[in-house]
């Protein structure tokens, strides 16, 4: 079994689980950069480029029933060559392994990471996602468009290999403990920049069930394409208020200036894909997820409290929130209690 993107979290998790699973065989791990803080023994790791050359050589050498493909980047990384790089490595890899599969007289089996990015966000989305919507409208992020170009070579390989189970999984934004990504970051704010008049209804899905479903896809059989996400949605003012933060309602036009601004500071780097998302949301149907493999993630409400118990707390606390609004109740029925006694006297 080969295993791409090894030197991320998310594909070190997925391959020390699948080594220590006596029911698995050889796990490879392939990356130009392994993790180093994640303890993958069992996995043969392979420090290399999702080049055609070395895969092919990788290939003839092993014999791999199984890819998992990891290697997918959600967000430029300015000291490895910036989004240049990035689509590179997303686009270009994926073609370049896929070529390497299509040369694997005993790959059976291709489990390729997605999100629901794929379905990009705007003015003219449905209530809710299924597996078959198109997008509206062409994302303007990259990562979204890279997750369609990726989407769109695997399908061109189920064709050429009707052979491979292929299984594309669709991620809704990761939260919980664990998980450092730029939306952890952005809710770990103290002041939260948000767009006038917008509240968007928002999905995660926690890292640790995003691991099981990908577990239940490398050793079980499940071909198609599956939104993965916890039931439920937050808006992005309920989620803020969870989180003890405070919101700064901004101008539509003034969030990308927030935006430079917080990239600048060294803040936080947010991308067209993450602000389109804080404009419109996105919320996706899980029915075939949970029917086909057997498994529900906890709730998005669920997956973010998790995170939140992690987080340090923000200015505005659970208990805090709760006492102010217990005073503002309090004092709202006395007004009442006032008005109906001043009308009984007339």
């Amino acid at each position: 079994m080969l295993v791409t993107g090894v030197g991320r979290y998310l594909g070190a998790r997925v391959a020390a689980r699948l080594a220590g699973d006596p029911a698995i065989g050889r796990v490879i791990g392939i990356d130009a950069n392994p993790l180093a803080d994640v303890d993958m023994a069992g996995v043969e790791l392979h420090e290399a480029q999702l080049r055609t050359g070395e895969l092919l050589k990788l290939f003839g050498t092993a014999d791999i029933t199984a890819v998992v493909h990891l290697a997918v980047a959600t967000a430029p990384d300015g000291q490895r060559g910036g989004r240049a790089a990035m689509k590179e490595s997303n686009v270009i890899g994926t073609m370049q392994l896929l070529a390497a599969c299509q040369q694997a007289p005993l790959l059976s089996k291709l489990v390729v990471r997605s999100s629901t990015a794929a379905y990009g966000a705007s003015f003219r989305d449905p209530a809710v996602f299924t597996e078959d919507t198109e997008p509206r409208d062409v994302p303007r992020g990259g990562f979204a468009r890279d997750v369609l170009d990726i989407e769109g070579y695997v399908r061109g390989f189920c064709r050429r290999r009707p052979d491979v189970a292929a299984t594309v999984l669709r991620f809704a934004p990761f939260i919980g403990q664990q998980a450092d990504t730029r939306l952890s970051r952005y809710f770990s704010m103290p002041v939260v920049p948000t767009v006038l008049g917008r509240d968007p209804r928002l999905q995660f899905v926690h890292v640790d069930d995003a691991l099981e479903v990908l577990h239940r896809a490398i050793v079980g059989t499940h071909p198609g394409t599956y939104n993965v996400a916890g039931r439920g949605v937050l808006t992005l003012n309920q989620a803020i208020r969870r989180a003890g933060r405070i919101a700064a309602p901004t101008l539509e036009p003034g969030l990308s200036g927030v935006a430079a601004f917080a990239k600048r500071s060294g803040m936080l780097d947010f991308s067209l894909d993450q602000l389109d998302l804080f404009v419109h949301g996105r919320v996706v149907d899980t029915s075939a997820l949970i029917e086909e493999f057997g498994f529900e993630p906890r709730t998005t409400a669920e997956a973010f409290d998790e995170f939140i118990r992690a987080q340090q707390p923000g200015p505005l606390r659970p208990q805090r929130l709760r006492e102010a609004e217990k005073l503002v109740l309090e004092q709202i029925r006395r007004v009442r209690g006032a008005i109906r006694q001043s009308s009984s006297d007339d």
